[in-house]
């Protein structure tokens, strides 16, 4: 089974390798990987096309314009030609038997949408010793995902292609990924979870996940702008979003704290 996997890239020289050797190191080789590059000028395109040149399975593609993650996730998904698309962020790494393993899960499970728990890492690749979703279990739907029962990380999420009429992500600058989750779990489905780790989620300095502000402006954007919910239900499962985040916040500060004793 061809496995799609997705990636948007914009000035990633300084993790891309990582991620690439990642790919490469998969125990699941039939894969493609299609990547979009967003306009990058530190030298990524160049990466990209010459590792395309040594694996024909390496499909790179150049937006004509800076257009953000979106419009290049979506570019990537247009030319998939597997039934399976795998999403992995251009700073990300999977495990090496990511793919064999959930693959696996998803047919045994009859799944459509799957996802994983994830490790997090620093820039430096340095394990954070903590690990997301890793209390989670079953399957959620679409009301579970409004009020954020789980983050179902991007770089972790498998979908079925042809189970869906359209698994396009919405034109957001960022929250696309949420916003899509939430529109493949209205089609009548849910996203099962497959209780094992099998990626690594890289904390970069300035990123959306580190401005939790900004961050929940954007989950407010998608409930109302994408989700068009009405006040009343956005304020109630923003609520339930609000509550996971600040316990997340305080669930890693009292990691710290352990770090600091030991």
């Amino acid at each position: 089974m061809i496995v799609s996997i997705i990636t948007p890239s914009f000035n990633s020289s300084k993790f891309i390798r990582e991620t690439h050797q990642s790919i490469l190191n998969q125990t699941h080789k039939n894969w493609e990987w299609l990547i979009t590059d967003d306009g990058s000028s530190d030298g990524s395109w160049d990466l990209l096309t010459q590792w395309a040149k040594e694996d024909s399975r390496i499909k790179p593609q150049l937006n004509s314009k800076n257009s953000g993650a979106a419009v290049s996730r979506n570019n990537a998904i247009k030319r998939a030609k597997g039934d399976i698309l795998a999403f992995l962020d251009s700073d990300d790494i999977w495990l090496e038997t990511k793919l064999e393993r959930h693959l696996a899960f998803m047919e045994k499970n009859n799944a459509n949408i799957s996802f994983t728990p994830y490790y997090l890492i620093d820039e430096t690749g340095k394990d954070l010793n903590r690990v997301i979703d890793q209390a989670c279990s079953g399957i959620y739907n679409y009301n579970d995902m409004l009020k954020k029962r789980a983050t179902m990380g991007c770089c972790t999420v498998m979908v079925r292609k042809s189970a869906f009429p359209d698994v396009y992500m919405p034109l957001v600058r960022a929250g696309q990924d949420y916003a899509l989750w939430l529109k493949l779990l209205k089609s009548n489905t849910s996203a099962h979870i497959f209780n094992v780790p099998l990626s690594k989620y890289r904390i970069v300095a300035g990123s959306l996940s580190r401005n939790k502000y900004k961050k929940a402006l954007k989950i407010w954007q998608v409930y109302r702008e994408i989700e068009q919910l009405n006040i009343f239900k956005a304020l109630y499962v923003f609520n339930h979003y609000a509550i996971r985040a600040l316990f997340k916040l305080n669930e890693t500060k009292f990691d710290k704290n352990l770090d600091s004793k030991r």
